[in-house]
């Protein structure tokens, strides 16, 4: 079990059913201290850039590529242009139901993806990447 010491994770994805199930997994294994869900990047991107949220920012966002308004590709270009104003390393798993070979290759060889995950993602997928992750912010 990771040590919460008030972590935040986002959930980023258009899907409802997969936002709700998403935060009921993380909550009854109590991967981290609170889950907040974005139904597209666009608001993600407003929370970062919000000074006045800077308290409640995430230690790790899970994020699907496809989504209506701004997709997961066009969410890392805003983040690019904004982390260096962030006070916090922030982990970054992109989801996806897609095995596009360009959006595999795409998410190794970006430096703010942590790593690529394909839907339905394994629950031991989920608890290695908050153990792993969180892990490192506590250390």
């Amino acid at each position: 079990m990771v040590d919460q010491n008030a972590q935040i994770a986002w959930i980023i994805d258009n899907d409802e059913i997969y936002k709700y199930g998403f935060c009921k997994y993380v909550e009854v294994k109590e991967l981290c201290a609170r889950v907040v869900a974005f139904s597209d990047g666009r608001k993600a991107i407003r929370f970062l850039t919000d000074p006045h949220k800077a308290a409640n920012l995430p230690d790790i966002i899970f994020m699907t590529i496809e989504m209506p308004l701004m997709n997961g590709w066009e969410f890392i270009k805003a983040f690019e242009q904004i982390k260096a104003k962030i006070d916090k390393k922030i982990s970054i798993f992109l989801l996806t139901s897609s095995i596009s070979y360009q959006d595999i290759l795409q998410a190794q060889n970006h430096p703010d993806v942590t790593d690529y995950m394909m839907k339905p993602v394994d629950s031991r997928q989920f608890d290695f990447a908050f153990t792993s992750e969180l892990s490192k912010k506590t250390a």
